[in-house]
């Protein structure tokens, strides 16, 4: 397949990061919104919300699309087809693929007919990936450029971890088989991000579906139902090269994200329990290796489950540029910027609080080495008090907004913020400062999903209808 780089009809996407970078502003996002495991017996849906700020219904839910079924757990979105396709001018981005954590199906959602409107195309039933792949418990999804889509499934049926590994459907979403080899599947399951230049994959590791379904449990980490380690593949072959242990310094190792420079051989792993952000990198005779980039300290605190709060990132991502890397703290309640740059010296650039268990108003104080105690404070936006912390982020094209979302999973936000569950979930945005570094929240844009139709509901990841720099890959 070509790059793409030539000046006749092209595919989906753009020819390289930077082109997108120069892309339409955003007026659309999509966003799962889940009813699962809130006792609102209503099902999972794919929201739109118009974020242009010269239309009428700027910063609303202009459209809902439920999914058939109840208790999906509608999570991670994906498309059919992504800036991978570039070269391919018979592909299309038509299809965004919602694969459901819980149920194990996979909606493939058609929007390109009605962008404002999505309608469902096609179900892919858990029973046939069972029967294919015994995989079950989907979750990340990615186009690859043969037109194929790949899913990350964290475990078996009955939710064992042993059983996880990648699912593989053709461009028709009719169930292929596993990508990886037989006898290469990683030891547990979540992210993964492809770099084809360098003839790499690298997947992360959460946990065992039968452990983290519950609810986070301490024990279950000493009994090892949690994971710490990447997962290193030959691209596009399939065999698994390397292990890479990141120790106590990487428990559970969430999401993963190469430089979207094609030619780059290094990325992050956001490690969520110890709060690191790690960096892997390619040595000279080929293997991996890893360091910590950024740490996170556990806040001292009183009156909670424990002494110390770890950040908890769970998500963060990259610009186009590869300039600034963000990522959130779900339980302290911050978003970060730092310069990359400099991509072995991140330096912080931003930091706003939006959120959090430490908040003012929060029975949770955190305390200094002195024995001071301090919340953070954060601001109300439009007479509404945030709830719970960041944790979904998306970055517009030219890297000057940052949309965050708050729900983790319906079962830990119902442990760490059960307000949440009952108020429903919001979607914000940040003014980004791409010249010198800075945040700064949008006053005017707030997206209340306690206010919805058939009660409040939680708000997980966001995509624009044109792929964003979480979404798209480059060959």
């Amino acid at each position: 397949m070509s790059n793409g780089h030539g000046c006749c009809k092209t595919g989906p996407g753009y020819a390289s990061p930077l082109e997108a970078m120069s892309g339409p502003r955003e007026s659309l996002i999509y966003v799962t919104a889940v009813y699962s495991g809130t006792g609102i017996e209503k099902p999972d849906y794919l929201a739109t919300v118009d974020v242009d700020p010269n239309s009428p219904t700027y910063s609303k839910v202009i459209h809902r699309l439920p999914v058939p079924y109840l208790g999906d757990e509608l999570h991670h979105t994906g498309w059919n087809s992504c800036s991978s396709c570039h070269g391919d001018p018979s592909a299309q981005r038509r299809f965004l693929i919602v694969p459901a954590l819980v149920s194990g199906r996979v909606y493939v959602i058609d929007v390109k007919t009605n962008p404002k409107a999505p309608s469902l195309h096609k179900v892919v039933d858990p029973a046939d990936i069972i029967e294919k792949t015994g995989l079950a418990y989907p979750h990340t999804s990615h186009c690859l450029a043969s037109g194929e889509i790949m899913i990350s499934c964290l475990g078996d049926k009955d939710g064992n971890a042993e059983g996880n590994g990648f699912l593989l459907l053709d461009s028709e979403f009719n169930v292929k088989g596993r990508w990886e080899k037989p006898g290469h599947s990683p030891q547990y399951g979540y992210d993964f991000w492809y770099q084809p230049r360098h003839n790499t994959m690298i997947s992360t590791s959460w946990g065992a579906p039968r452990a983290f379904t519950k609810g986070f449990n301490l024990e279950h980490l000493s009994e090892g139902l949690y994971g710490k380690h990447l997962h290193v593949y030959d691209w596009p072959g399939g065999e698994l090269r390397q292990t890479l242990d990141l120790g106590d310094s990487g428990l559970l190792p969430l999401e993963i994200r190469f430089l979207h420079d094609p030619a780059k051989d290094t990325g992050f792993v956001g490690s969520a329990l110890t709060s690191n952000m790690i960096r892997f990198f390619k040595n000279q005779d080929g293997s991996w290796s890893h360091e910590v980039s950024i740490s996170v300290k556990p806040l001292k605190v009183q009156n909670w489950i424990l002494p110390e709060m770890p950040g908890l990132i769970t998500d963060f991502l990259i610009s186009l540029d590869d300039r600034f890397l963000y990522f959130v703290n779900w339980l302290h309640g911050d978003i970060r910027q730092y310069n990359i740059e400099d991509v072995k010296n991140p330096k912080l650039t931003g930091q706003v609080w939006v959120g959090g268990l430490i908040q003012k108003g929060s029975p949770i104080v955190a305390v200094t080495d002195d024995g001071e105690t301090w919340q953070a404070e954060v601001p109300e936006i439009q007479g509404k008090k945030l709830r719970a912390g960041p944790q979904m982020i998306q970055l517009s094209l030219d890297g000057k907004r940052l949309y965050a979302t708050n729900s983790l999973f319906s079962t830990w936000d119902k442990q760490f913020y059960p307000d949440l569950v009952k108020q429903g979930s919001h979607i914000i945005q940040i003014d980004v400062d791409t010249e010198k570094g800075g945040l700064k929240i949008n006053p005017n844009f707030f997206v209340d999903f306690g206010t919805e139709p058939h009660g409040p509901s939680l708000a997980h990841e966001m995509r624009y209808p044109g792929g964003d720099c979480t979404s798209d890959i480059w060959i």
